[in-house]
């Protein structure tokens, strides 16, 4: 592939490999530590999410959601979300998920994108290891950066958090910035699509990585190709193929409702209004979310190497700005793109010598307290073992369900039964027009899930009692499993 030609950048001096060969030996063992780091990370990565799935606390938005998508398109159907009502195309223009539907083809089974992301959050530290030798850290730096980068809050609990194609941009992000300041063209441009098909929004990172690229690490051609592909497609995606697949503007416009009623309203009146921002930027939320992100961080940063955080500049806007609280946490993935830059920043100033801690063992110390405080594992202790009592005949009832005939079930169960067409969550406040459309109806009154409610699920059950299509197959614990009779 081509490359661009190198541009002497003295902020980033070329490491010295001039050692001995006792040396050599102690790095080849510290690296082979290294592996093992990453790939016990993407193990226990892969056992919290599956563990949490086996425990009934998934949802059918968005682990339901992709699930459906990726099964479908492996059976060479057509990706039409049953629980949004249109095109996987028409959600986020994540064009990631006809490549993962291979996977399926192998095996359909919805651990695939426990392992695809466990694997992708893991990865992220294999670049960031480079980065941070590209920057002139010693080797042992880099593996602490690496560990900073594992142990981060955010990539923990995004992994809990269903699965959102997003986690696959994250490792190919940070190794593209490698491969543009190694003036590696080809790659870049290859990781640069790929992390456009992962999802439209990440687009704009892209740009803000071009200006960034281009003004401060003066890459101009990469710079160029980077900001045209960003405008380009955050253009094309969020005008054309979101429009086209899902008959709407894109489903976040509604979080910014305040600016306007489409992206390109929204885009002019943050140019036009600015005083309609002041009121949502100056709270106590967003203070709030801003320590969160840089806390874990924050002994790194220094104003002399802040230069990479122009990355981040969309992702932490879009954040600040939105009228939805769970953009302005650590537990969902909204903050995922700006990680990178924050890790460059902070290799940046310890590159320089900057920073407050210098200690390998005092950052390390540091990031697992951040990570005891702010990571949610907690949650396998209390908030996961919620339903426990159900969880058996929970399992009893989805065994029940043996063809890919519709379904009408709670939100917290849809994803172990979302590999079919037709398959809908019960919500109280939009009940189905008719129950005949459905093949199985499960519900589970004692624990009836999210947007439904125990009186709903009640009156589901007793209207279905005494509906002579559906006869009650299985009852147990509040669990109840309806089947459809077949015809005479």
């Amino acid at each position: 592939m081509g490359q661009e030609s190198p541009t002497p950048n003295p902020q980033y001096p070329k490491p010295k490999f001039k050692i001995s060969i006792s040396g050599i030996g102690k790095i080849l063992i510290m690296l082979g530590a290294f592996g093992w780091m990453i790939g016990l990370s993407a193990l226990i990565l892969f056992a919290c999410s599956s563990l949490r799935h086996i425990l009934f606390q998934s949802n059918a938005f968005d682990l339901g959601i992709f699930d459906q998508a990726v099964y479908l398109i492996s059976q060479g159907q057509q990706p039409i979300s049953s629980f949004m009502g249109y095109h996987i195309l028409g959600d986020h223009a994540a064009f990631v998920f006809y490549p993962l539907a291979v996977l399926y083809k192998i095996y359909p089974s919805i651990y695939w994108l426990f392992v695809v992301q466990a694997i992708a959050l893991a990865l992220g530290a294999l670049p960031t290891w480079y980065l941070a030798r590209q920057a002139g850290l010693k080797a042992q730096q880099a593996v602490t950066m690496a560990a900073v980068y594992l142990l981060y809050p955010l990539v923990f609990n995004i992994n809990l958090f269903d699965f959102h194609p997003e986690v696959m941009a994250l490792p190919v992000l940070l190794a593209a910035i490698w491969c543009a300041r190694q003036s590696r063209t080809g790659w870049f441009c290859v990781g640069i699509i790929f992390i456009l098909m992962c999802k439209a929004v990440l687009s704009l990172t892209v740009a803000a990585m071009g200006v960034w690229l281009l003004v401060f690490e003066k890459r101009r051609l990469l710079g160029v190709v980077a900001v045209g592909a960003g405008v380009t497609w955050f253009l094309i995606s969020s005008q054309v193929i979101i429009p086209f697949f899902s008959g709407h503007e894109a489903a976040a416009v509604g979080r910014y409702s305040y600016l306007g009623n489409s992206v390109l309203e929204i885009a002019q009146n943050l140019v036009l209004k600015p005083e309609l921002l002041w009121g949502k930027i100056l709270s106590l939320d967003n203070l709030e979310y801003l320590l969160l992100l840089l806390a874990p961080l924050i002994w790194g940063l220094s104003v002399q190497g802040t230069t990479p955080l122009v990355g981040a500049i969309p992702c932490v806007a879009l954040n600040l700005i939105a009228d939805y609280q769970p953009q302005k946490d650590l537990v969902h993935q909204y903050s995922l793109p700006a990680l990178p830059f924050l890790l460059l920043a902070v290799i940046s100033s310890l590159a320089l010598g900057r920073g407050w801690l210098q200690n390998q063992r005092a950052i390390i110390l540091w990031s697992l307290v951040a990570f005891l405080s702010l990571a949610k594992f907690t949650y396998f202790g209390g908030k996961y073992l919620e339903s426990l009592d159900t969880w058996q005949a929970t399992q009893e009832a989805i065994a029940l369900v043996q063809t890919q005939g519709s379904v009408y079930t709670t939100a917290e169960i849809s994803p172990h039964l979302s590999q079919r067409k037709l398959i809908t969550l019960t919500n109280a406040k939009s009940p189905p027009v008719n129950l005949n459309t459905f093949n199985y109806v499960l519900l589970n009154v004692r624990h009836p899930g999210w947007l439904s409610s125990q009186e709903f699920a009640t009156h589901l059950v007793n209207q279905l009692k005494n509906l002579q299509a559906f006869k009650l197959t299985y009852q147990r614990d509040d669990v109840y499993l309806f089947v459809k009779k077949s015809p005479l």
